[in-house]
C-alpha cells in the first residue's frame, strides 16, 4: 500500500510522554507511515517502546535507532527514509488532534490521487501551556484562502507575531529531497531552517482552518525556555546564520514579492530572537558576538536590507543603544512574551 503521508517523531529519552504522541498519530489509518527516530536514547526505554510499536504495527510503524546526532538528524533520518507522498515532524512531547487529524488526511488523499499534489499543507497548531493549563491557537485565516489550491501570489500579509513554524507544516516529502535540505547535527533551533529553505520551492499551497498540532509548552528543560536559550545562544546565531546563507533575499524580494516580504520578516524576527538573548545573556563576549551577527548580515545581504531590517519596527526594538536601551529592549522582550505566550 503506498503511504498518503509519513509522520517522522525524533525521539530522545521520551518514554514518559511519546506513547501519547504515537497514540493519536495510528488514528490516521493504514495509509500512513510512522518513523520513531530514537536518537541515542540512554536514559529511559525509549528505545524499547519504539521497537514496540514497530512489532505491534508492522505495515504503519519502523523503528530506527542512531547514535545521537539532535533533533535535526532525526528529522534528516525521517526524510531520507520516508516512503509518504507528504512529511510531517511530530515531535515526541507533542500531539494531533484526531478529529483534526481526519479531516487532514482526507484532504491529502485526494491530492495524493491527483497527477500534481500540492507542495505545502498548512494546518493552525495550539500552544499547550503546562504552566497555567491555557492555550493559544495560531491561525492562519488572515492570510491564505480557503478551500482552494494557492500560490505565493495569492497571500495576505502575516501578523507581527504570525509565522509558519514545523508545527502548521506538511511538505511533499520530494520538494524537501529537491531542494537539498539537511539540518545540522547536534544543534537546537534546526525547525527554523526546515521551515524556511524549502518555501522558495513551494508552487502550490493549500490551507485548512484546523487546530491539527498541539504544541506542549513550559517545562523548565525545554529548548524554548528562556534559560536554556541563553545557555544555547550559540546554536541559535549559528542558525540564524545559516538562514541568512540560504538563499538571495534580494532576488526573492524582486521577483516573488509576497514571499520574499514574508521570509524577510521571518528572518527578522531570527535576527531579533539571536540579539535578545545575547543581550539578555549580558557578557562582553555575548554582547560582541551581537554586533558580529549584525555585520554578517550586512555582509551577506548587503547594506540596503540590512538597513531596512536592523531599524523595522520588531529588529528595532533590540537595538536601543545603550545599557539602558538593553535593559528597555528585554523588558519589552518579557512583556511580549507574557502578552502572546510564544514560550
Amino acid at each position: 500500500m503506498e503511504k498518503v503521508i509519513t509522520f517522522a517523531v525524533p525521539c530522545y529519552n521520551s518514554a514518559a510522554y511519546m506513547d501519547h504522541c504515537v497514540s493519536t498519530l495510528l488514528t490516521a489509518g493504514e495509509d500512513i507511515e510512522i518513523i520513531l527516530v530514537d536518537d541515542g536514547s540512554t536514559k529511559d526505554d525509549t528505545p524499547a517502546i519504539c521497537d514496540r510499536y514497530a512489532a505491534q504495527y508492522p505495515d504503519i510503524v519502523r523503528a530506527i535507532h542512531q547514535p545521537n546526532g539532535g533533533h535535526g538528524e532525526g528529522v534528516n533520518q525521517g526524510i531520507r527514509n520516508a516512503k509518504g507522498l507528504y512529511y510531517k515532524v511530530v515531535d515526541s512531547d507533542d500531539w494531533l488532534d484526531t478529529d483534526a487529524l481526519a479531516k487532514v488526511m482526507e484532504t491529502l488523499r485526494r491530492f495524493a490521487s491527483t497527477q500534481q499534489p500540492v507542495d505545502l499543507v498548512i494546518a493552525n497548531y495550539v500552544y499547550e501551556h503546562v504552566e497555567d493549563n491555557t492555550r493559544k491557537v495560531m491561525k492562519y485565516t488572515n492570510v491564505f484562502p480557503q478551500d482552494k489550491v494557492f500560490t505565493w501570489g495569492e497571500i495576505g500579509r502575516f501578523r507581527a507575531s504570525q509565522y509558519l513554524l514545523m508545527h502548521s507544516v506538511i511538505y511533499r516529502t520530494q520538494l524537501l529531497r529537491d531542494c537539498g535540505l539537511e539540518l545540522p547535527k547536534h544543534t537546537f533551533y534546526v525547525d527554523n531552517i526546515f521551515v524556511y529553505q524549502p518555501l522558495p520551492f513551494v508552487h502550490s499551497m493549500y490551507y485548512l482552518d484546523l487546530d491539527l498540532y498541539r504544541y506542549f509548552i513550559g517545562r523548565a528543560d525545554q529548548s524554548v525556555n528562556e534559560k536554556v536559550m541563553v545557555s544555547r545562544v550559540d546554536q541559535q546565531v549559528r542558525i540564524t546564520k545559516l538562514m541568512i546563507q540560504a538563499h538571495d533575499l534580494t532576488h526573492i524580494l524582486m521577483t516573488q514579492r509576497r514571499l520574499g516580504r514574508y521570509m524577510f520578516s521571518y528572518l527578522s524576527m531570527m535576527m531579533t530572537i539571536s540579539s535578545m538573548f545575547l543581550m539578555i545573556s549580558g557578557t562582553p563576549e555575548a554582547l560582541g558576538q551581537k554586533t558580529e551577527l549584525w555585520e554578517f548580515l550586512r555582509s551577506e545581504m548587503g547594506q540596503r536590507l540590512y538597513h531596512r531590517m536592523k531599524y523595522r519596527a520588531l529588529s528595532a526594538v533590540c537595538n536601543i543603544p545603550g545599557y539602558q536601551g538593553r535593559k528597555l529592549s528585554v523588558k519589552l522582550y518579557r512583556l511580549a512574551r507574557k502578552i502572546y505566550k510564544f514560550n
